[in-house]
Order: C-alpha cells, then sequence, then structure tokens
C-alpha cells in the first residue's frame, strides 16, 4: 500500500482580479436556499440551473479555469513554523485552504524542508505537503524510498501539472492525515510537471509509476481549482454541514474573495468511487468525533452528507 500523505507499507493560473459581489451573487443566492435543507449535490446542481444564469464574464472565466485561480504570493508570516511540526488531520479545515505561491527562497525555507522531511519519516511517509503540517503554502517534499538517507529526496515548490498521462492505474493508497485508512485510487501513470527547487531555479520532468502516484497525492493537497476540478467544488459543499456553511456564506456575502478559501485541497477520498469509499466511511466518521471531541466543535465536513456520484474527481491540466 502507498500512504501518501504518505506511508508506505507493502506494496504495491493565469491570475484573475479579485471576485466581486456582482459577479458571486447568482452562485450565493442559488447556495444560501440550500442552507434550509439538507444538503446535497443534486440539490445543489438543480438550483444551479435555474434562470438567470451568471454572467458571460463568469461563465467564460470558469471554462478557461482562471475564474478559480488566485496565486497569493506567501508573506514571510505565512511560512513561520514551530518546531517539531505535526501532521493534520482530516477534517481539519486547513486541509481545505488555499495555498499560497513562495516567491522567496530563504533559509528559513530550508529549515521547513528539512522539517518536514523529518517529520514524514518518523511518520513512515514517503511524501508531505505543506498544509498537513499547517502551513498553507504550495510546498511537498518526498522520497519513494521511505527511509532517510536512500533514494533521492525531491522538493517541489509551486509545481504545475503540464500533462497528465491518458493511461490510469489503480493503486492502493493512504494519506498521513488520515492515519490507518486505505483505499484504491486511480490516477495517470504519468505526468509531466513544471516547478522550482529549494534555490528557486525553475525545471520540467517527466514522473512516472510510484514517483508520479506520490506527486499527484500531494499536488491534491496543494491544488486550486480549475474548471477540470470543479466538480471536487461540488462534492466539497456536499460535505460542509449546514452549520459550516451558514458561517461561510455569511462572511462571502461581505467578503466575496473569501469563496477561494474553500475552493482548494483535493483529499484523496475525493477521487474514490463511492463503491471505494464506503469501505472507509466508517474510518472517517471516526476522525470527524475524535475532531469534535478534540475541539468542542461540530465537524467542518461530515461525510455523511457525501451523495452517490458515479465517477471520481478528475484530472486536469491547471
Amino acid at each position: 500500500m502507498t500512504r501518501c500523505g504518505v506511508v508506505t507499507h507493502m506494496a504495491t493560473c493565469p491570475r484573475s482580479s479579485s471576485l466581486s459581489r456582482a459577479l458571486l451573487f447568482p452562485y450565493l443566492h442559488s447556495l444560501t436556499q440550500t442552507l434550509c435543507e439538507p444538503i446535497s449535490i443534486a440539490r445543489f446542481s438543480s438550483t444551479m440551473k435555474q434562470p438567470r444564469p451568471p454572467p458571460l464574464f463568469v461563465r467564460s472565466q470558469a471554462k478557461r479555469g482562471s475564474f478559480f485561480k488566485q496565486d497569493q504570493v506567501a508573506a514571510t508570516s505565512d511560512l513561520e513554523f514551530e518546531a517539531p511540526l505535526k501532521i493534520v488531520e482530516y477534517p481539519e479545515p486547513i486541509l481545505r485552504a488555499k495555498n499560497k505561491r513562495i516567491d522567496t527562497f530563504d533559509d528559513n525555507l530550508k529549515k521547513l524542508v528539512d522539517e518536514m522531511f523529518d517529520v514524514m519519516y518518523k511518520t513512515d511517509g514517503i511524501g508531505l505537503s505543506a498544509p498537513q503540517v499547517g502551513i498553507n503554502v504550495q510546498l511537498m517534499v518526498f522520497n519513494p524510498a521511505d527511509e532517510h538517507g536512500e533514494g533521492d529526496e525531491i522538493v517541489l515548490v509551486n509545481p504545475r501539472v503540464n500533462k497528465y498521462s491518458k493511461k490510469t492505474v489503480l493503486f492502493n493508497e493512504g494519506c498521513l492525515s488520515f492515519p490507518g485508512i486505505y483505499a484504491d485510487v486511480k490516477r495517470p501513470e504519468s505526468v509531466k510537471i513544471d516547478a522550482r527547487d529549494i534555490n528557486g531555479a525553475r525545471f520540467s520532468v517527466n514522473l512516472s509509476g510510484l514517483p508520479a502516484r506520490v506527486f499527484q497525492h500531494e499536488f491534491d493537497h496543494l491544488e486550486v481549482f480549475s474548471s477540470s476540478t470543479f466538480c471536487s467544488f461540488l462534492l466539497l459543499l456536499g460535505l460542509m454541514t449546514r452549520s459550516y456553511m451558514s458561517v461561510a456564506f455569511a462572511s462571502f456575502t461581505n467578503k466575496p474573495e473569501l469563496l477561494l478559501m474553500v475552493l482548494q485541497g483535493i483529499l484523496f477520498f475525493d477521487r474514490m468511487t463511492e463503491e471505494v469509499l464506503d469501505s472507509i466511511r466508517e474510518g472517517l466518521q471516526a476522525l470527524e468525533k475524535k475532531y469534535e471531541d478534540k475541539t468542542g466543535f461540530p465537524s467542518p465536513e461530515r461525510i455523511e452528507t457525501r451523495r452517490s456520484k458515479k465517477v471520481a474527481a478528475g484530472f486536469g491540466k491547471l
């Protein structure tokens, strides 16, 4: 099993301007109607098909993907951390928060990378993304060898997918943010990516096999929503509790740019078919209860509110 998150056991945008209230109103009006009844993807989809479609500008931007992509630059404060780092577990909201682009390549970034590798090895992982340790920036580290001092330690800053292969492969995955949970996930066999290294140098590379699998898992944690991943946004709405949605959309009314805060972060169960998801549903519910017992607050996501879907979230070039 691969635990991208990740542990191995045996196994095998262009920038867009800030969102305006006028642009978001058609969406918010439809979405807020769902708050008085159980949330479902079907209900959300039907309201989106009502008269008064969003302005042509919104539809054209979403088609290109830029409407849902705002690459904010990380400030120094966004990269502050305390060692040792700790793994953030589902359903912590930080796993769904927006991750900022890194433009400063200094000693602090190198220290963060070292700490990420340390916690990854200590938790028997082979990959780790920054939001999984509570830092919302576009950074991932991985080493398929699963052993310090062996294999190649890979650091990717601001990664982007250039191309996915058409051939897909089913493989058993786990995630450090979902301890003890493993299930089959179908992903492209290979991928071509663009990224920057720890010193800021730009490069492109083709990955295949296990490295491609680990990269895609970690990239999901960082991914900004585009038209190709909009279905995952619908899924996220289906997972959110009514109380959480009420607070979120009340905030969006005054600060619509906050909508981008939830249009982020694909978790590995988002990629699963309903049949596969059923095999880990109890485990996800246990993590939700653990969060509630720990924080005293309702879980921001509930897997029980998810409605059946025929296919998992898709892949697309960003």
